[in-house]
């Protein structure tokens, strides 16, 4: 058993920065009331919950203050724990073990309180070398507090470059998938009718070859818009495009796409009905705006039927203008709707003559309409047509006149 004098036992505390500015008389009258406690290795002096109101001081070893498998803090000889539990009544926080075989001196709460009332000399040196202690211990949780704050914010900065690499990874995927099927289909049939027409054209009467060239222009210019979708795409994800904004007449834009589209319109006999007023002029990407507009009229024109109607208008709301484009088709559901705009789960349908998407068409309007500051957003109904709006900023009369 450990049995040191209480020579000994002062010269201990002597190197105990809580007792270093205590005279020895006093210390020898702590050492009195001071008990020993030896543990083995892995043996725990109290668990966190215990009610062990004792200050203790490492005379040789060292302990871990942990709770499971984490640990707060190590002890070593020389060093003390637990000062706060000859002031608070509250139970230990934390639970702690012997790491080597220790040697540790005990200060009960009870002993010490008689202590103070027959030492009260000792009362305003013991207090303050305690709030000493109990400023560095709250120096180091601000430290600990800024410390997790910033691993915090690297753990933000770690998700958001996680969830940047997973969009990358999509959009990968599905430019993949693209090329995989939706180039090397036309480019077959493409191929296929060529083929024919190439060895056996002569055997084929005029309607026939017709029927074949008009396929072949029919896949042949779905191929060029897919490619030149594709094109702006890549150069979206690659910051290879960037905004070129200008004064331009919104009804000079939408005009020319129903002009350019006049004739597939034809083709099934739907009326486009242009209600664009030649008031107000936009500051806008002409390029973008253009590829916005052919892409939801060209959409609309491929769901809507036979002899159906579509419908162009503008409003003006603030600063902006919203242009809607509304069909009497096929309508989507609610649940296609949720997914349009997102490159991952994008659906594609066929149109009501057989014309098939890209699926990158609406995904190119979203990226074009929120690069200058404005929204897209569809209202639709199965067997009840949609209706596709955005908006662009619009510029008064008096910012016309003084650019031009």
């Amino acid at each position: 058993m450990y049995s040191p004098d209480l020579n000994s036992r002062i010269a201990i505390l002597k190197k105990i920065e809580l007792f270093e500015s205590v005279n020895d008389d006093v210390l020898l009258k702590i050492s009195k009331i001071l008990t020993t406690k030896e543990l083995i290795y892995n043996e725990t002096l109290f668990n966190k919950g215990d009610f062990d109101h004792t200050l203790y001081f490492i005379v040789k070893g060292c302990v871990k203050a942990h709770v499971g498998e984490h640990i707060y803090a190590i002890f070593h000889q020389n060093q003390y724990f637990g000062e706060y539990s000859l002031l608070d009544s509250a139970s230990r926080s934390t639970s702690v073990t012997a790491m080597e075989s220790t040697v540790l001196l005990g200060l009960d709460q009870t002993n010490f309180f008689t202590f103070l009332e027959t030492n009260p000399s000792l009362t305003r040196t013991m207090l303050t070398d305690l709030v000493s202690r109990l400023r560095d211990y709250n120096k180091l949780e601000a430290e600990l507090t800024i410390k997790n704050r910033e691993i915090s914010k690297q753990k933000e900065e770690l998700e958001a470059q996680r969830k940047t690499l997973e969009s990358i990874n999509v959009t990968k995927d599905k430019f993949f998938a693209i090329i995989a099927h939706d180039l090397k289909n036309p480019f077959s049939t493409v191929l296929g009718l060529s083929e024919l027409l190439a060895k056996d054209f002569d055997s084929f009467d005029s309607e026939k070859q017709k029927v074949f060239i008009g396929q072949i222009y029919k896949y042949s210019k779905n191929t060029f818009n897919l490619l030149e979708n594709l094109l702006q795409w890549s150069m979206l994800q690659t910051g290879r495009m960037s905004l070129r904004p200008k004064l331009i007449s919104l009804s000079e834009i939408i005009l020319s796409n129903i002009e350019l589209l006049r004739g597939n319109a034809l083709q099934k006999g739907i009326c486009i009905e242009s209600k664009i007023t030649s008031e107000g002029f936009v500051y806008v990407d002409v390029g973008m705006i253009t590829t916005v507009i052919r892409n939801l009229l060209s959409n609309a024109i491929k769901f809507t039927p036979q002899k159906g109607q579509i419908q162009i208008e503008s409003f003006k709301e603030s600063t902006y203008i919203k242009v809607s484009i509304k069909d009497n088709g096929i309508g989507i559901s609610v649940e296609d709707q949720a997914r349009l705009f997102k490159i991952d789960s994008n659906p594609t349908t066929i149109g009501t003559s057989m014309e098939k998407g890209t699926g990158l068409g609406l995904i190119l309007c979203k990226d074009f309409v929120e690069r200058h500051g404005g929204t897209i957003r569809v209202e639709s109904a199965v067997g009840k047509g949609s209706t596709f709006s955005f908006t662009i900023p619009t510029v008064g009369t008096d910012q016309v006149d003084s650019n031009f």
